[in-house]
C-alpha cells in the first residue's frame, strides 16, 4: 500500500511519501512513490503517486515519453494548473489502454497524484489529481492533501497545519503523522522520501532518504510516543460526582435498559426482556423495590 503527503505553507511545499508496495508474511517490496521534474531556475515539480504500482507507473512513461510531441508536457506547461490537465490528460490515456482489460480479470483502474511545485514567474501549487484525470487545488483552508492510508495520520496535522506554519515545522508534522501511519499499518514501511521545498529556490534544495538508522526519525518515533502517553496521563480520569478539580461527565438519561420482569417474591423470573425503562425509571424502580 502506500502513505504520501503534501502540504503548502507560506515559506513552501513539504511532500513525503512511503515506499512500501507489498507487504505479506515473506514478501515486502519497495519502490519510489516520489518523481521530481526539475529544470534549475526555470521550475522544480514532484509528483507522488499512490494506488496500483503498474498504473503509476504507466502514467509516468506517458509523462515521460509522450506519444505526441507537439501537446505540452510538464517540461511545456506554462503554469501549474496546466501540469496538472498534462497529469491527467496522461491517466486518461492509460485509462483508454488499460481499464477495460484490467476489468476483465477483476482489476479496478486504481490510482491517483498529489502534484506540486513552482513555475518561474507563478507562485508554488499544490494538485490533488484523481483516476478520472480531474484534479483540484489545496488552500488556504485546506493546506494539504494525502493518498494512500491517509487515515492515520490525518489528525495531527488537521490540529496543527496552517498556511502560516514555519516550513520545518510542517516537514516535522509530515514526519509525525508519517510515524502514526507506520505504528498502525503495516502496508506502509521505510524507507521513505522527503523533500521540503523553498518558495522561489526554482530547485531542490533538501531532499533526505530515511531509512532505520536515521537518528532523527528514530527521535520522532520514540519522542511523540512517550509525550503522548505523557498527555494522555495528565488528563484526568472522568469524575461521575460533583467535583472542584474535574468537570463532571454527566451521566445520560436516556438510557433505554431492558430488565426480566419481577414477581411478587422480588426475585427476577423468565427472560421475557420488555423494552424500555430510561435510567432514570430503573433507579426509581430500585429504589420501590428496597
Amino acid at each position: 500500500m502506500t502513505y504520501c503527503v503534501a502540504m503548502t505553507v507560506d515559506e513552501g511545499l513539504v511532500f513525503l511519501s512511503d515506499t512500501r508496495t507489498n507487504a505479506g508474511v515473506d514478501h515486502i517490496s519497495t519502490a519510489r512513490k516520489m518523481s521530481v521534474f526539475e529544470q534549475p531556475g526555470e521550475r522544480m515539480l514532484v509528483l507522488l503517486g499512490a494506488g496500483n504500482l503498474s498504473l503509476t507507473q504507466a502514467v509516468l512513461h506517458e509523462l515521460s515519453e509522450p506519444a505526441d510531441a507537439a501537446k505540452p508536457t510538464l517540461w511545456t506547461a506554462p503554469t501549474m494548473a496546466d501540469a496538472a490537465r498534462v497529469i491527467g490528460e496522461a491517466v486518461r490515456s492509460v485509462h483508454q489502454r488499460e481499464a477495460a482489460t484490467l476489468q476483465e480479470f477483476g482489476v479496478d483502474f486504481n490510482c491517483s497524484f498529489i502534484l506540486g511545485g513552482q513555475i518561474a514567474g507563478n507562485r508554488p501549487r499544490l494538485f490533488m489529481i484523481y483516476a478520472a484525470g480531474n484534479f483540484i487545488e489545496a488552500s488556504a483552508v485546506n493546506p494539504y492533501f494525502q493518498i494512500g492510508e491517509a487515515k492515520y495520520g490525518k489528525p495531527i496535522i488537521d490540529r496543527v497545519l496552517t498556511p502560516s506554519t514555519p516550513l520545518d515545522e510542517a516537514a516535522k508534522c509530515a514526519l509525525i503523522s508519517m510515524d502514526s501511519t507506520l505504528r498502525s499499518n503495516l502496508s506502509v514501511g521505510l524507507p521513505l522520501d522527503l523533500l521540503v521545498y523553498e518558495k522561489d529556490s526554482l530547485r531542490v534544495t533538501r531532499f533526505v532518504s530515511i531509512d532505520h538508522d536515521n537518528v532523527y526519525f528514530e527521535m520522532i518515533h520514540r519522542t511523540w510516543g512517550e509525550r503522548l502517553r505523557q498527555v494522555f496521563g495528565e488528563i484526568p480520569d472522568p469524575d461521575w460526582q460533583a467535583s472542584p478539580e474535574v468537570p463532571t461527565l454527566q451521566r445520560e438519561r436516556a438510557l433505554v435498559l431492558y430488565r426480566a420482569p419481577v414477581g411478587a417474591d422480588g426475585v427476577e423470573h423468565e427472560l421475557d426482556m420488555k423494552p424500555a425503562q430510561t435510567l432514570a425509571q430503573a433507579e426509581k424502580g430500585k429504589a420501590q423495590r428496597r
